[in-house]
């Protein structure tokens, strides 16, 4: 290699991974500086949220939402004459999407001082990445400070007899549909499942069945999410099977055909008590497995942990990696969130210009280490769930004394004036010791706003009784808040 082949693939920092975690993780380490850093991905810059994930399902899910919310409104109802224009949606979504075309990712990644590297990366030594490009050449990167992996997980299909071979959806499928089955049976019963039902029901199929081995929807939620989003799929006609299985499934020509998949025919699905559902489409939303297979960390001795991710310290190391390997985003294992991947990312790329500069990494003034706990999310189903921090059973297992406090969030103004039929709960779990939030539960329509607000309160471990002064506005649904903290006096 001559010199000058050798400076074109050296860079400051290298990521294995394209999706917003890596894209941040990199733009936090060069920006403001002469740093340099290269991207390696084998697929589309963006990833998984920007065009099989978040994008997509999101904007599927807001016209489903906004009509939804029409109708439950007197005078706004009477307007709304005709149904869904499902064409217009999926043409609204595929625009997100930019019809899977990353060229402006790539610009604005270039734009950003990030090289792209398209090929599939595996770690080659300490600081050295192989890219090997879909042409079968090759090429090895260097980084001078660090390398971070970045890869993801994908969708995990079980192995239920015949599944496989039925070529069911996943994830990526039911995201990028171009056609509403009429019938569709979805296997498992968390995010991914019930936002999917939601887009599912509102674009117009008629028969939905869920196949959900645990007792209830949103099982790792406190259990107010999951009834009262199974009370509302009961009530549009969704059938849900709470601790059920398949035995097996049997579809006629599915076949692979190398440019395409061909799905065949009807699929017969068997569940594990003997009944007997026949469907047009099977949607595996079953959970998610690490892309931790072909990275090449046997080169620098590292091995996953039991459950496929890679452990990290909170300045996002990898454990055993040297110092200089990184793990953000869903392959450390911490939290399966876009939201949260991306804070990773920030965090990550600070360490790294801090170690870079020969500064100090020694704590969260200094924005270098990541909370695992304080961690929001938003489930986009009818009604949405927003949830930050623990459960009350998790803070009670973690050996917390927590005091809980409950409210039904119909019972404000704020609620009632967004629409006639509104129907929601709020929780909040305490910790008794330091009077401070550990956790908090949203359940209604729209409610996905107010997660924020906890989020402060539990990362800021704000005390109630400081909190009784942060006066919500009315008429609106953080009104909330004053009921919940009205419960304790």
């Amino acid at each position: 290699m001559t010199d000058d082949a050798a400076a074109a693939d050296t860079f400051d920092v290298v990521v294995i991974g394209g999706g917003p975690p890596g894209e941040v993780a990199a733009q936090y380490a060069i920006q403001g500086s002469d740093r340099t850093a290269a991207i390696v991905e084998s697929e589309l810059l963006g990833g998984e949220c920007s065009f099989w994930a978040c994008i997509p399902s999101k904007a599927m899910l807001r016209p489903i939402e906004m009509l939804d919310a029409a109708k439950a409104v007197p005078g706004a109802a009477g307007a709304v004459t005709g149904a869904l224009d499902v064409p217009a949606v999926l043409g609204r979504r595929d625009d997100f999407t930019h019809r899977h075309d990353d060229t402006s990712q790539v610009e604005w990644a270039e734009g950003t001082g990030i090289a792209v590297v398209r090929g599939h990366g595996r770690l080659a030594g300490e600081r050295a990445v192989e890219v090997t490009a879909s042409d079968g050449s090759t090429r090895t990167l260097h980084a001078r400070h660090a390398v971070v992996v970045a890869t993801g997980t994908s969708a995990t299909v079980p192995d239920v007899p015949g599944l496989r071979a039925a070529l069911p959806w996943t994830s990526r499928d039911v995201t990028n549909l171009h056609e509403v089955p009429r019938r569709v049976l979805v296997l498992g019963g968390g995010v991914v499942a019930c936002e999917a039902i939601t887009w599912l029901h509102g674009l117009g199929a008629e028969e939905l069945t869920v196949v959900q081995r645990a007792p209830s929807l949103l099982a790792g939620l406190e259990p107010i999410a999951g009834e009262l989003v199974e009370a509302r799929f009961r009530a549009a006609g969704v059938t849900v099977c709470t601790e059920a299985g398949l035995a097996s499934v049997e579809r006629a020509d599915a076949r692979d055909t190398g440019t395409g998949r061909v799905h065949g025919g009807p699929v017969t699905a068997t569940l594990a008590d003997g009944r007997v559902v026949e469907v047009d489409e099977v949607l595996v939303a079953a959970g998610r497995t690490p892309r931790a297979a072909d990275l090449g960390l046997d080169r620098v001795g590292v091995a996953p942990n039991d459950h496929g991710y890679l452990d990290t310290d909170d300045h996002l190391s990898v454990i055993g990696g040297g110092g200089w390997l990184y793990a953000v985003g869903d392959i450390c294992g911490r939290a399966l969130l876009t939201h949260m991947g991306k804070y990773q990312g920030r965090v990550a790329g600070d360490v790294i210009a801090a170690r870079a500069e020969g500064r100090p990494t020694n704590g969260r003034e200094h924005r270098d280490l990541a909370d695992a706990v304080a961690v929001p999310s938003v489930v986009f189903s009818q009604p949405q769930v927003a949830s930050v921090g623990r459960t009350e059973a998790a803070a009670r297992a973690a050996g917390i004394d927590v005091e809980v406090l409950e409210h039904d969030l119909a019972g404000v103004a704020g609620a009632s004036l967004l629409r006639d039929d509104y129907a929601g709960r709020a929780k909040l779990v305490v910790d008794r010791a330091t009077d401070t939030l550990v956790g908090a539960t949203f359940v209604g329509p729209e409610v996905a706003e107010l997660v924020h607000a906890a989020t402060i309160a539990v990362v800021g471990r704000v005390p109630l009784d400081l909190l009784w002064h942060a006066v919500p506005s009315f008429p609106t649904l953080s009104e909330i808040w004053l009921r919940l903290l009205e419960e304790r006096r």
